[in-house]
């Protein structure tokens, strides 16, 4: 019987270890699609919690959107991993995937600790690169990334939290088409050995936080789902305020470099506009960490409502002191005013 050598031993290890648990088969359940007969229309048939309550994403509108005082920044730790720690980085199918260490964790959300266990990302396609899952006030981005948590005070992993209330969290940064990102290049630059689903590479560790957006204690917070099958209603979303830019050629790479078939799969389908439409949100409020600014528009339209409002109430003033003094002149038309007659008195001489 052939034997491995030590270095492929310690690599099929680290594969074995860093690869998604059995018993989270659920979470991501290869009999679904983004289109065709098993695509997002027809999800709530086999998984019916994407049918139901409290389902992600969603439009982060101002409508929604109310101040909490309360919420702080988050803590993250473990996150900065050294570049000998392996990380398993797969295609899934649905998306490209990273498995990350066990040592990551966010505080801030309550007074649980929250494990990270992998990171993913959403994106369109060359033709319509807005692939965001989230959008604010009706925006969409170029794309999405996700960083999966689980309470893990609570419960042992993530499929026993995932249906859980508030058993998960999700850390979600919107990307948008810009300046070339280095951090994220970290990823990106090893899409091709991906390219085609269940196969994965170990890649070296980063600073995981590198991916986040500057000011990340500035972020919307609400209770969702999953955005995929099985759309579990127990998702703590962080979505933070400000974007990420990556670069028109990375961009480019992640819609262009996947495949959610096999690869020796004679009728290879891409892996493009993997995200979920933007679900209702009725009767709920998104909590924001900062206080909102006037846009320039409003400044703009208030400025002019105020300029009218003056215009209005002086040509109202001159307007009714043209009618006082023209009011004025018409009581006194018609009266005739007399002279009066000096009567001389004559003295006798």
């Amino acid at each position: 019987m052939p034997r491995c050598s030590p270095r492929a031993a310690a690599v099929l290890l680290l594969l074995t270890l860093q690869a998604p648990p059995s018993s989270s088969a659920p979470l991501n359940g290869s009999k679904w699609t983004y289109i065709g007969p098993d695509g997002e229309k027809s999800w709530s048939k086999k998984y019916p919690s994407c049918g139901g309550q409290l389902q992600s994403p969603i439009d982060l509108h101002s409508d929604i959107l109310q101040y909490d005082a309360s919420l702080g920044p988050l803590e993250f730790q473990g996150y900065n991993v050294s570049p000998g720690d392996r990380l398993n980085l797969t295609n899934n199918g649905h998306s490209v995937r990273l498995y990350l260490h066990p040592d990551m964790h966010i505080q801030g959300l309550g007074s649980h600790r929250f494990r990270a266990t992998q990171l993913h990302l959403h994106w369109g396609d060359s033709k319509e690169p807005f692939g965001s899952e989230h959008t604010i006030s009706g925006k969409h981005f170029a794309a999405e990334l996700h960083i999966v948590h689980y309470n893990s005070d609570q419960y042992p992993n993530i499929s026993a939290a995932s249906d859980q209330s508030g058993g998960i969290a999700v850390l979600a940064v919107l990307l948008e088409r810009g300046s070339f990102s280095p951090s994220y290049d970290k990823i990106f630059s090893h899409l091709q050995h991906v390219k085609y689903k269940g196969q994965q590479v170990l890649i070296p560790g980063f600073n995981i936080e590198e991916l986040l957006p500057e000011k990340p204690a500035e972020y919307y917070r609400y209770k969702g789902s999953l955005t995929t099958p099985p759309c579990n209603p127990t998702v703590l979303w962080t979505v933070f305020r400000n974007t990420v830019q990556v670069s028109q050629e990375q961009l480019l790479a992640l819609e262009t470099a996947l495949y959610c078939t096999d690869v020796g799969d004679p009728s290879p389908i891409e892996m493009v506009n993997n995200f979920r439409r933007v679900q209702k949100f009725d009767e709920r409020l998104v909590y924001i960490s900062f206080q909102q600014e006037l846009s320039m528009g409003i400044i703009l339209s208030v400025a002019l409502a105020g300029i009218l409002g003056i215009c209005i109430v002086l040509a109202v003033s001159i307007w009714l002191f043209r009618r006082k003094k023209g009011s004025t002149k018409g009581e006194n038309k018609g009266v005739i005013y007399k002279p009066a007659i000096k009567k001389e008195t004559e003295t006798l001489p």
